[in-house]
Order: C-alpha cells, then structure tokens, then sequence
C-alpha cells in the first residue's frame, strides 16, 4: 500500500498570490502608509524607489490609458486615480476564466518635507506608470555662533 500526503499549495511559496497578497495587505499594515486604505475595487501594486535627487514611483497599470490616470498632490500627499474596464466579450463567447482586476482603483501616499511637490512629472510605458517627484535642494545646517561680549 502507497501512503498519499494530500497537499494543496505545494511549498509555502506556492501559496496563492491573491491570499498572500491579503495577508500582506492587512497583517503587515504601517499604520503611517495611507495607500493601503479600502478605497477602490483593486489596487495596482507599485515599487518606490529613493535615489540621491529623487523618490520614483513605479505603478502595474497593464490594460489602463496613461492618459485616463488622474494624478494630483494635495497638502503633501499623492493620489493616483484610474479605472480598467473589463474587456467586452462577443455575444457568442464567454470567458472561463477571469483573473484579472477590474474596476476604478485609488492609491494614496503621503511624500516626506524632502519632496519637491510642485515639480511631478510622469509617464506611461508598457502597462507602467512612472511617477518621479525631485527632492528639494538641501539647506545646509548653519553654525550659530554664541556672543560671549557682554
């Protein structure tokens, strides 16, 4: 007789992405990061990057028009808004599957007093939004002398 382990996800990096995305979503939550807030259908998931000029944000919008984004700054804050529309099918076909996110989505970040906020730019290519926000230029701490005169 051949004894049979039952295993559903393998190995623990098998596990389900859209379950481990949850579990990183909530249990590894920083209280001080307003992206993470349930404001929209799906969240497109973004990489920040700080280089010596600049913070660069990095955001997975495959399937949405760079140009349907809505990118403002508010009071230190970033917000990015946009919506992906699900794909008309024909009245004959019907999907079998359906993985991919839909709907509007809304990300939120508050930048640090370094950021230049009136100098945003960004870009679309290949499905990413490329959002780079200079740093303001550093004022170099002053040495204040102390009088002794009297």
């Amino acid at each position: 007789m051949t004894l049979s382990r039952n295993v559903i996800w393998g190995t623990p990096s098998a596990f389900p992405s859209d379950i481990r995305q949850v579990f990183d979503r909530f249990l590894q939550h920083d209280e001080n990061d307003t992206s993470h807030g349930v404001t929209s259908q799906w969240a497109p998931r973004v990489d920040i990057r700080e280089e010596d000029q600049r913070f660069v944000i990095f955001v997975d919008v495959p399937g949405v028009d760079p140009a349907a984004i809505d990118i403002s700054m508010e009071k230190g804050t970033l917000t990015i808004k946009g919506e992906r529309t699900i794909e008309k099918s024909e009245q004959n076909s019907r999907f079998t599957r359906v993985e991919r996110s839909h709907g509007s989505f809304h990300r939120r970040f508050t930048l640090p007093d370094s950021a230049d906020a009136d100098n945003v730019s960004a870009h679309g290519k290949h499905g990413v939004l490329e959002i780079v926000i200079p740093k303001k230029a550093e004022i170099a701490p002053r040495r204040i002398t102390i009088n002794t005169a009297q």
